[in-house]
């Protein structure tokens, strides 16, 4: 906490509110949220699945997914835009035939900003709905199988509304990664106003020209991290695993 502390101390609480009213605070904080919210679609639609495939014991080669789905959480962030620019740079192994087949050009794009946090933020959602999932009771989906519902049914009504709070906390952990990500942002997606420009770059750029406005700006990031995570408090804590409680009805 006593770094937290000392950015609070630090802050200049008087000219805050004209620090942050700033049009290319407010551009960059609009371009955060947005791209943050595009990233936390694309983790709940790629991730809950795979989280799925993840939590059943019968997957072939899944201890294997797991351990690469986790690569980025010890992978410094630069290097992750690293391979993302030598993926689909316009010289990536993929990016040269996206540009020489239909002229699409993804890197220093708000495309690539997506990109970026997706890479960094999506193994915060795998791991927390995988988690729900296997702390979940099983005995209600096994009911519904042997009354003769589908499996897609029974992911559908059964199990996923059984782990709703851990796919919001989940969600909630891929945002406030998302809104946060500064190393792999820069290096495959640059500093752009208006475009690539998130908050933890204007941060950056502003230490050395407006010290006071790069503190102002690290404070609203923490205000709206903090808000997220208490607002999904009650899901976080019911999402994760072990935590479910058998009830009377259901013995």
């Amino acid at each position: 906490m006593l770094p937290l502390v000392a950015l609070l101390a630090a802050t200049p609480w008087g000219d805050m509110a004209a620090l942050v009213a700033d049009p290319a605070v407010v551009e960059a904080l609009r371009l955060s949220v947005v791209t943050a919210a595009c990233t936390t679609v694309v983790c709940l639609v790629v991730g809950v699945p795979l989280a799925w495939v993840l939590a059943r014991d019968d997957v072939p080669g899944g201890r294997l997914v797991r351990s690469l789905v986790t690569v980025p959480l010890v992978l410094p962030p630069v290097v992750g835009g690293v391979a993302l620019l030598l993926l689909l740079g316009r010289r990536g192994l993929l990016g040269s035939r996206l540009d020489a087949w239909f002229g699409v050009t993804v890197p220093f794009t708000s495309v690539a900003v997506v990109l970026a946090q997706v890479f960094v933020a999506l193994p915060f959602l795998v791991l927390t709905v995988e988690g729900a999932l296997r702390g979940a009771d099983r005995r209600r989906a096994l009911v519904a199988e042997t009354l003769g519902a589908s499996p897609a049914y029974v992911l559908r009504r059964v199990t996923l509304p059984s782990v709703a709070p851990g796919v919001a906390a989940g969600a909630a952990l891929c945002f406030t990664r998302a809104l946060g990500e500064f190393g792999a942002t820069v290096t495959f997606a640059g500093n752009f106003p208006g475009t690539t420009r998130t908050v933890p770059l204007a941060v950056y750029l502003a230490m050395d020209a407006a010290p006071e406005q790069a503190v102002a700006m690290s404070v609203l990031l923490l205000v709206v991290s903090v808000a997220v995570l208490v607002a999904m408090r009650g899901r976080w804590v019911g999402g994760l695993p072990g935590r479910g409680r058998t009830r009377r009805g259901d013995r």
